[in-house]
């Protein structure tokens, strides 16, 4: 464990094997960091908050601050769990959830670049990645290896599917299906995320499979209903035909088209 003379790091703080802390950064009290994480200068590990094993935490990060939630109450206990893996750069904030012993929830293996801005019980699954300036309002969900464009924004609630695109500077006001792109002000589908798909590994029958959903979807005169009608009775299921549908029947917002 390598602590630099300048860091202040609560003693009821529980620091793993082999965790480097940097100048002028601060471990509060309730505070988890798993082994071999490493903490930059100018860091605030805020109360209640959790770091898995192997992440990097870059300059002025801010995790674990008071949601910004007229509901919450001050000295209202709720937590931030991060994973494994994450890397977490300069001036990111990672707010706690709101209402007693609710989560805000990361998962593994996620890249979070610079001054992007994680509210109040949001979930972003496994190998996301957010780039500079991205802005999720409360509870918005970010599945497994989606990316989201730099400067864009997620309405609260908003959901962002698995392996979907969201272009940069994009304003977010309704769910984003998995496999999709979506861009604009307001954002709306545009295609399927094609590239992504390759750079995943997704095999060449599945995708066409998904870009016969999605012209189905979003290229037809049918409505959400009858599409999704339509893809069931003329589309050869696998699963991921089966989340994207589930996903869009599921949504609360709507779906941006």
């Amino acid at each position: 464990m390598r602590i630099h003379e300048t860091a202040i790091v609560h003693p009821k703080a529980e620091i793993g094997d082999d965790v480097e802390i940097g100048p002028f950064s601060i471990i509060d009290e309730d505070v988890k960091i798993g082994d071999r994480t490493k903490i930059g200068p100018y860091v605030h590990i805020k109360r209640w908050s959790t770091i898995g094993e192997d992440c990097n935490i870059y300059e002025s990060v801010v995790i674990g601050s008071e949601p910004k939630d007229l509901k919450h109450k001050p000295g209202d206990r709720s937590f931030v769990i991060i994973g494994d893996r994450n890397n977490i750069h300069e001036y990111t904030s990672i707010a706690r959830a709101t209402g007693t012993d609710q989560i805000t929830l990361i998962g593994d293996d996620n890249l979070l670049m610079a001054y992007v801005h994680v509210a109040h019980d949001c979930v972003i699954g496994n190998k996301t990645i957010l780039a500079s300036f991205a802005t999720l309002g409360g509870h918005v969900m970010v599945e497994d290896r989606a990316i989201i464009g730099a400067q864009s924004s997620m309405h609260q609630f908003v959901r962002i599917g698995t392996l979907a695109f969201a272009g940069a500077c994009a304003k977010i006001v309704q769910d984003v299906p998995p496999y999709m792109i979506a861009d604009g002000y307001p954002a709306s589908v545009r295609c399927l995320n094609t590239v992504g798909l390759i750079r995943n590994g997704m095999p060449s029958e599945k995708r066409l499979l998904l870009k016969r959903a999605f012209k189905i979807l979003f290229r037809s005169n049918l409505n959400r209903s009858q599409a999704i009608d339509k893809i069931r009775k003329e589309i050869e299921m696998c699963e991921e035909i089966e989340h994207l549908l589930e996903f869009i029947e599921s949504s609360k917002r709507g779906i941006g088209v």
